[in-house]
């Protein structure tokens, strides 16, 4: 069940929401659906005690700090990643093989060789994919950016064929081919 129970308040016609007893209480701990959590909030008034629940937040939604990245950068790190861990679980079998003897470390050892310099085009992979994606996308700032000037040459020629399109268009409407009335 809830951490609430909806119960009408003595003398009004109004429901409040009342704590349940402690050892009534759910095994979520005071998490409800939609993330927040029950807090309990206890009043001394004139009258007695007076319990209340307030509901807060679990968390708060925050804007990420830095920016994700691109998505040709972001496939070659998950591939290297990959072929790292592979790597390092042959090299920890073709140790463990070796130590127990078995006719499968002479194989795994060759193997793991060949998953290093794997590995190692993995990393380097990454980091050229980053450096010509910089280059072709222009993440430098300086004023003189070649890639800022080529962005706002491509928003031009974009902005300008958007232009002649729309007229086009307006053309063709007034036109009134295959028009019966006009509105």
């Amino acid at each position: 069940m809830g951490t609430a129970e909806r119960r009408k308040a003595p003398g009004s016609g109004a429901a409040r929401a009342e704590a349940a007893p402690r050892g009534a209480q759910a095994p979520d701990h005071g998490l409800l659906a939609g993330g927040a959590v029950a807090v309990e909030e206890r009043k001394l008034s004139a009258g007695g005690d007076e319990e209340r629940l307030r509901y807060r937040p679990l968390w708060i939604e925050e804007p990420a700090r830095k920016r994700r990245l691109p998505d040709p950068v972001r496939t070659a790190a998950v591939r290297a990643v990959i072929i790292t861990a592979v790597t390092l679980i042959q090299a920890m079998v073709a140790f463990l093989c070796t130590l127990a003897g078995s006719w499968l470390a002479f194989p795994m050892v060759l193997s793991s060789v060949a998953s290093t310099v794997a590995a190692t085009w993995g990393v380097l992979d990454v980091w050229v994919t980053r450096q010509v994606w910089n280059q072709r996308n222009g993440v430098v700032s300086a004023p003189s950016s070649s890639a800022r000037s080529l962005r706002r040459e491509r928003r031009r020629v974009r902005r300008e064929a958007r232009t002649a399109e729309r007229a086009q268009e307006r053309i063709r409407r007034q036109g009134g081919a295959g028009q019966l009335s006009h509105p």
